[in-house]
């Protein structure tokens, strides 16, 4: 004999459960169809049960009809391998210095360890992920920034139409940020700088950059001086003011040229807390930061193909 029960282990009660997946309805609606693109990094990487929530999260979107591409780098991992490797670990101007030896590592890890472990996570769920790295049809091509970082690259080109394939055989392209460059060698490549490249070539609606803080500060030692959203004359103004931490640069410059390549929208959240993807695309208050572009048309706009069903959503606005 089963007796049923009105709540959940976490105190939730079903009802509760489906007044929330009804609200989020309207969100489900506006995204579905539609390609975002997640550069995925930090501790939600590192930490296994952080992972595993992240990949399931992206599953759960993919169900109801999103379109995820995922773009990871692994610093940690190739910190890690360099030192056991006797390497020096050097970074200029917050890029690592990347000599050929060094990028043997790097691509060893990120196109092969770090790539094969989330492709492996997410294809727990079903065969549904696909792993990539620039080398793999030319999907990024770039040439070397300068000759003091080695072999670190400047994207030149992304070719969109690959990944468009995949996502429309509906593939979760998972892609490890290592491309091919202009003389037939590999380079290391910022992986927040091509997450917002391949949101502009892929015609992403939105890009998402996971880290391991709350968004963008204007003095990270004060935690109350948090962005929740700024519009892009707003995110230009706070680059060229030279008062952000090294680290959030790349980042929101990559939100920025994301937006001025097409991209609607791109956020700046906390991947260590827990369903941070969900709250952001599925809410109304949302997690982190976000970037919009100025105009309100700009914000509401389609990018890139939607599947039909997603079309007929979209008829009556």
């Amino acid at each position: 004999m089963k007796f049923s029960k009105d709540t959940r282990p976490n105190g939730v009660t079903d009802q509760e459960t489906a007044q929330l997946l009804a609200e989020a309805l309207p969100w489900i609606k506006n995204i579905t169809g539609k390609t975002i693109v997640i550069k995925y990094g930090g501790a939600a990487m590192v930490d296994p049960k952080l992972r595993a929530d992240v990949m399931s999260d992206i599953v759960l979107l993919k169900t109801v009809g999103v379109n995820p591409i995922i773009v990871h780098g692994g610093g940690k991992d190739i910190t890690r391998a360099m030192e056991e490797s006797g390497i020096p670990v050097e970074f200029k101007n917050g890029q690592r210095v990347t000599t050929d030896e060094g990028m043997e590592i790097v691509r060893t890890i990120l196109a092969g360890k770090v790539n094969q472990e989330l492709v492996r996570a997410l294809n727990e769920h079903g065969n549904i992920a696909v792993g990539v790295n620039g080398v793999d049809g030319g999907t990024v091509i770039a040439e070397p920034v300068s000759a003091d970082l080695g072999r670190v690259g400047r994207i030149k080109r992304i070719n969109g139409a690959l990944l468009q394939d995949l996502v429309a055989s509906d593939y979760i392209p998972v892609i490890a940020s290592v491309a091919i460059g202009n003389d037939g060698g590999y380079c290391n490549v910022n992986a927040d700088v091509m997450a917002g490249e391949i949101a502009a070539a892929t015609g992403a609606a939105k890009v998402l950059f996971l880290t391991d803080v709350d968004g963008l500060y204007l003095d990270f030692d004060d935690k109350d001086t948090l962005v929740s959203q700024l519009s892009l004359e707003e995110a230009h103004d706070l680059i060229e003011g030279g008062t952000l931490s090294s680290g959030m640069i790349p980042k929101l410059r990559s939100c920025v040229d994301a937006i001025e390549g097409g991209v609607s929208s791109a956020y700046i959240i906390n991947g260590t807390i827990p369903h941070a993807i969900l709250l952001e695309m599925l809410t109304l208050t949302g997690v982190g930061t976000a970037v919009y572009a100025d105009s309100a048309d700009a914000v509401n706009a389609v990018h890139g193909p939607i599947g039909n069903f997603a079309s007929k959503l979209l008829e009556n606005k």
